[in-house]
């Protein structure tokens, strides 16, 4: 309730406008952040899913989460990620489809704010592996709008899911578009495997 109130004065007073409630999920999701470019998109993801009642969960880097800064990140549903056993992430994730819970798991794939080549693919290979479908978040500056998307169920052909990806976002700015990241997978550029020589 104290959460949800928040976020209503949150939105009453801000210039953002919320779009997309139709499209809360109902089902464990995937919750695509992007473009992400600045921090005040942690403030945004916080008061969308609060006014939206949406339980979120988001991944960050175990540095994150050390000392007294742990409890809160925690709190505000953060999941620690250790690069040395990313699995285990995949595995907390089933366990709670499992366990019955809704919610939706934020991942921002073009990574923290900064214009990388390409989007970090842990999205995808959680969202087969899990079967949970991927909701488009986004954040435009052009329209000054933020909110849910559409919800896309993957289908293991890699391009022709990126290319429905890349056409959601394709008109889409971050608060600092000159650090937007084309959508885009490197696996989509890895070269094709050679037939086997008869």
């Amino acid at each position: 309730m104290l959460r949800r109130s928040l976020a209503r004065l949150y939105w009453a007073l801000s210039r953002w406008t919320l779009v997309g409630h139709d499209a809360v999920p109902t089902r464990p999701t995937i919750l695509i952040g992007a473009p992400h470019t600045s921090n005040w998109d942690f403030v945004l993801m916080l008061a969308i899913s609060w006014r939206l009642g949406i339980d979120v969960h988001w991944l960050g880097k175990k540095s994150l989460f050390r000392g007294w800064r742990g409890p809160i990140m925690r709190r505000l549903g953060g999941v620690a990620v250790d690069r040395a056993d990313p699995g285990r992430v995949v595995a907390e994730v089933v366990s709670q489809v499992h366990a019955g819970h809704v919610f939706g798991l934020v991942i921002t794939p073009d990574g923290t704010r900064g214009g990388n080549e390409y989007w970090k693919s842990g999205f995808y290979r959680i969202a087969r592996e899990t079967g949970m479908p991927v909701t488009l978040c986004f954040v435009d500056r052009t329209t000054m709008t933020t909110g849910l998307g559409p919800t896309l169920e993957l289908t293991g052909d890699v391009g022709a899911d990126m290319d429905s990806i890349r056409a959601f976002y394709a008109d889409k700015a971050g608060l600092r578009p000159e650090r937007r990241t084309v959508p885009r997978l490197r696996e989509e550029t890895a070269p094709p495997t050679a037939p086997d020589q008869a």
